[in-house]
């Protein structure tokens, strides 16, 4: 083997060392970018909508969507990803709210069962009632990868973030925190696969329209 032959293997062995780490310090840089990105407030807090969306999986969701309708900042509310079976006076009674002054202004969708399927859901459901505007709610760590979603879906209607931030996630000082970190580093992995992602045609026929009324 000739000098010029074992250099080169040398090189390319060395390559090959630092490839991992190049990875996972491209990875660490777009986490904190990801990070930077998560809302903190509400968009265009009190300005009306023509829909307030919740979808399901956190605590505080569902209470943040019935504090918005009854505050009057829409006139109806889309719950997706709800169990089968349940049914609006359930959810009204779990979270303390009387059935009878919020029952008609609320629709469920039982078709959707994660993100992707929740965007399908709701977009079906926006374009069912022929919708303007939505603000979607949902924890804030979720939010970058649900408004891919949600924009994907229906580009032509404006969704307005409505961030929720659970107990689970510290977003202030969550590179100090196992939980929270654990919560972002997953969330920041789906996010890059969604991204590559092509979406779905909102009129798939497996889609979550046969579960609108």
């Amino acid at each position: 083997m000739t000098v010029t032959s074992a250099s080169r293997r040398k090189r390319r062995g060395r390559l090959l060392l630092l490839l991992p780490a190049l990875l996972l310090a491209t990875f660490i840089f777009g986490l904190a970018r990801f990070a930077s990105n998560i809302p903190t407030q509400s968009d265009k807090p009190g300005e009306p909508v023509d829909a307030v969306v919740v979808w399901t999986g956190g605590s505080g969701r569902l209470d943040q969507g019935l504090k918005l309708l009854e505050e009057g900042q829409a006139e109806r509310l889309f719950v997706s990803g709800v169990y089968h079976g349940v049914e609006v006076d359930e959810l009204l009674e779990v979270a303390a709210r009387n059935p009878d002054e919020l029952r008609c202004c609320i629709e469920l969708g039982y078709a959707a069962g994660n993100t992707r399927e929740n965007a399908q859901e709701t977009a079906a459901w926006a374009s069912h009632n022929d919708l303007r505007s939505l603000r979607l709610v949902t924890a804030a760590y979720h939010m970058p990868r649900s408004l891919l979603e949600m924009r994907r879906a229906i580009p032509d209607v404006e969704i307005l973030a409505e961030p929720v931030f659970p107990d689970a996630f510290r977003q202030e000082d969550w590179r100090w925190r196992a939980r929270s970190l654990a919560l972002l580093v997953n969330e920041y992995a789906k996010y890059l696969i969604a991204s590559l992602r092509r979406p779905l045609p909102l009129n798939d026929d497996t889609g979550p329209e046969e579960a609108l009324p």
